[in-house]
């Protein structure tokens, strides 16, 4: 087969799934970089570890007919590379490759702003396809359920449906919906179901629209600058809003190490000393040990980076992630094995037992 199917060639390959793993150029670069050969198990202290990623993605082509002609489901591709289709056994080797055990997989929003009928429609179809792909394989795949959080009473629905029927671990939501943060009490019923059902919020921002002039250029700014900052904003209304306090409960997990807010929390808790937050909202805490209740992904690139989020939000609140298959940590172990700060103990947890925990990964 050849190393890039066409499109023809791909659906007939995967029929049986209906799936397709988005990618983009820079992932040739990435698999060139990956060890040969199968590089699992990950070993730490000679004790074999169950590695899961609880960041990485994928997308299905039975929605694209739902979207209207020429629609495509997939973001545009990052540095301007053509869509690589990925095979369910490449995704599998890549993973071993990557000495990763288990991938929680998750659809980046696309349907926000579309119509409510129709986004309920997409959201029920990657539902099915997912939770029917994780089903066939339990020992690689567990799943961030989609909701339709433009409509928070259907949202409720899909995440009790996902949860208690579906076996989905939480959902996977962006930033913000269609103009609305997460701290509007619009959402507050949603909050309130997944900390009933103890499912887990995967928070991975989508972009910054209004700020699209700006971050316009080279550098794919959009990504690289605004991405972390749509997640420091929304993690920043939940705590400076009081819903972090109305939920305590609630258990939330930032993509990208959750933004810049970890890596510069004292600013937060300076501007309530200074009196600038708002007297009608008190918060039960300093802004800054919020960050001790959320979840926090490793995908910071290095080892001192590691040493740094630890340092800020604890290694307990640290699990790892690799945003596969886009490029951005094709090691998504080795800056953890390598942080010399942390405890033989805490790698294991990082690398895959906080994960296991938080979100009942038992096998």
């Amino acid at each position: 087969m050849s190393k890039e199917m066409n499109r023809r060639d791909f659906l007939k390959a995967t029929a049986a799934t209906g799936i397709v793993f988005c990618s983009c150029a820079l992932l040739d670069a990435a698999h060139a970089q990956q060890p040969s050969g199968r590089r699992l198990p990950v070993v730490v202290k000679g004790k074999r570890v169950k590695t899961i990623d609880v960041h990485s993605h994928c997308y299905f082509r039975d929605v694209e007919p739902l979207l209207g002609a020429g629609a495509s489901i997939l973001h545009p591709p990052v540095n301007g590379g053509e869509e690589n289709f990925i095979e369910i056994e490449k995704r599998l080797k890549a993973m071993d490759g990557q000495g990763v055990d288990m991938e929680v997989l998750s659809i980046n929003p696309f349907w926000y702003e579309k119509d409510r009928d129709l986004a309920a429609q997409i959201v029920k179809i990657q539902n099915e396809k997912l939770a029917e792909l994780c089903a066939a394989k339990p020992d690689r795949f567990a799943g961030f359920a989609s909701l339709t959080l433009q409509a928070p009473e259907l949202a409720i629905e899909e995440l009790q449906t996902a949860v208690k029927k579906q076996g989905f671990r939480g959902a996977a939501i962006g930033g913000w919906v269609a103009g609305d943060d997460f701290s509007s009490p619009k959402f507050h019923p949603v909050w309130a179901k997944a900390e009933e059902l103890g499912a887990v919020l995967f928070i991975h921002p989508q972009g910054i629209p209004e700020l699209s002039k700006r971050l316009a250029g080279n550098g794919i700014l959009g990504n690289t600058i605004g991405n972390p900052l749509e997640t420091t904003i929304a993690l920043s209304h939940l705590i400076f809003e009081g819903t972090l306090d109305k939920f305590p409960g609630l258990k939330i997990v930032a993509a990208h190490g959750g933004g810049y807010l970890p890596f510069y929390p004292d600013r937060s808790d300076h501007c309530c000393v200074l009196g600038n937050c708002d007297p009608k909202i008190t918060l039960k805490k300093k802004p800054s040990e919020y960050l001790k209740q959320l979840y926090f992904d490793s995908l910071v690139f290095t080892s001192e980076a590691i040493r740094h989020l630890a340092a800020q939000v604890g290694a307990s609140q640290i699990v790892m992630g690799s945003d596969y298959p886009y490029p951005w940590q094709p090691h998504p172990v080795d800056h953890i094995l390598g942080c010399k700060s942390l405890t033989q103990k805490e790698k294991v947890a990082i690398l895959g037992g906080t994960a296991a925990r938080l979100l009942g990964i038992t096998k």
